[in-house]
Formats: structure tokens, C-alpha cells, sequence
């Protein structure tokens, strides 16, 4: 049982890594304990939608609950404002529509 569900957490931050590092100006390490991945997306900083200027990972963090109705933790809350903090200790269908969801918020920013 135990083996089955650290084979299920593998898979799904290998996906979410994997997806977050296609994404055009975000990058994110693979973690090796936890059930969060850190990506960095500090890139899309400055960049604004319908005239809301996103300039640290509170306000993108915002605009993700707001925009994609995704909720992720600013990085600024570890002391790294580049990065959002994302869970993977959910199910794969849900993990998946988030960051659909994620990635389709980051390409309305202009």
C-alpha cells in the first residue's frame, strides 16, 4: 500500500515538473521530499492583464485564483518571491486540469 502510494506521489510530480519546465519562462526543479513542486516564474513579471500590472509572486499567485481559479502559495512566503509553491498531492485529473488552467492564464498576460 505504502509502495503504491509513493509510486502515485513519483508520477505525479514527475508530470507537473515535466509540464511546468514546457511552459515558455518557467522553470522548476525536481524536489525530492514533500508534495509540492517550486516553479519559477518571476519571468512574467511586469507583464499585465486588462491593465493589472503582475509584479511578484503575491500578485501572480492572485491572478491565478482570480484568472485560472487555481490556487498556488507565493514564494515571498518562503523568503523566494520568484516562485509559486503548487501541490501535487492531489489526484493526477485534478493536477492536470491545473495546469491547463495555469498555462492558459500565463498566455492572456501581455
Amino acid at each position: 500500500e505504502v509502495f503504491k502510494m509513493v509510486t502515485a506521489f513519483e508520477e505525479r510530480r514527475n508530470y507537473m515538473v515535466g509540464r511546468l519546465n514546457k511552459i515558455p519562462g518557467a522553470s522548476c526543479f525536481k524536489p525530492i521530499g514533500a508534495f509540492y513542486v517550486f516553479p519559477n516564474f518571476s519571468s512574467y513579471y511586469g507583464k499585465s492583464y486588462q491593465g493589472k500590472k503582475i509584479s511578484n509572486s503575491t500578485e501572480l499567485a492572485d491572478y491565478f485564483l482570480d484568472v485560472a481559479r487555481v490556487a498556488v502559495v507565493p514564494g515571498v512566503e518562503f523568503g523566494a518571491d520568484p516562485f509559486e509553491r503548487l501541490s501535487y498531492a492531489t489526484s493526477m485529473e485534478d493536477i492536470k486540469e491545473g495546469l491547463n488552467r495555469i498555462e492558459e492564464a500565463l498566455r492572456k498576460l501581455v
